[in-house]
């Protein structure tokens, strides 16, 4: 692989990073609270991202693209866990707002934001599609190898958890500075409906 083709390939990463999608509303979920958690949840996604690559790499993914009822069955996993953590997280939040405690979420732990990160990254099937489609133009002719993709997957993933980290960070700063806990609560519970949301149009998107 030639350095133009590595770095054209970060700047495709970079731009699709910039484009918002579950794994970052799901950094801004627990980065309202904790910014450990959210940067967990970052590095959670990039680790999902480098669980497709080797997916891809090893000819796994492939089964996505060659069979519509595979793809449909990860995207409907996928959409249900969306779903359950916008769920999860809005009744944490009412939790809290009848306990008197700032948020319900810290409690979640920190190895729970990574696992949730990852999970989310592996089950969204475009991520698989989009290895198996983008890679290989980016790999020159019969030089196609383990080796290369996984390259590109670490490209990716680094990419992926820098931007998640910043978005983390500036995330938790902003709730530091409004720190009214109306506020607070209106944040938390607006992430969890976007998660939601993105999980229920994950599953209809699927059915057609």
């Amino acid at each position: 692989m030639t350095l133009p083709s590595i770095l054209a390939f970060t700047g495709l990463c970079v731009l699709l990073a910039l484009t918002p999608g579950p794994d970052t509303f799901l950094v801004l979920r627990y980065s309202l609270v904790r910014v450990r958690a959210g940067v967990a949840a970052s590095v959670g996604s990039a680790i999902g991202s480098l669980v497709w690559a080797a997916a891809v790499a090893f000819g796994l993914a492939a089964l996505l693209e060659q069979s519509a009822e595979a793809y449909r069955v990860v995207k409907i996993i996928g959409g249900l866990y969306l779903v359950y953590l916008g769920v999860s997280a809005f009744l944490a939040s009412r939790r809290a707002g009848v306990e008197g405690a700032e948020l319900a979420a810290p409690r979640a732990r920190i190895h729970s934001s990574l696992l949730a990160g990852m999970l989310s990254t592996m089950l969204n099937p475009k991520v698989g599609l989009f290895f198996l489609a983008v890679a290989p133009q980016f790999i020159p002719a019969g030089n196609a190898s383990v080796g290369s993709t996984m390259l590109l997957g670490a490209i990716d993933a680094v990419v992926a958890l820098v931007y998640l980290a910043i978005v983390s960070i500036v995330a938790a700063r902003a709730v530091l500075w409004l720190r009214r806990p109306r506020v607070a609560k209106v944040l938390e519970r607006v992430s969890a409906a976007i998660l939601g949301v993105l999980g229920i149009g994950t599953i209809i998107s699927s059915a057609e």
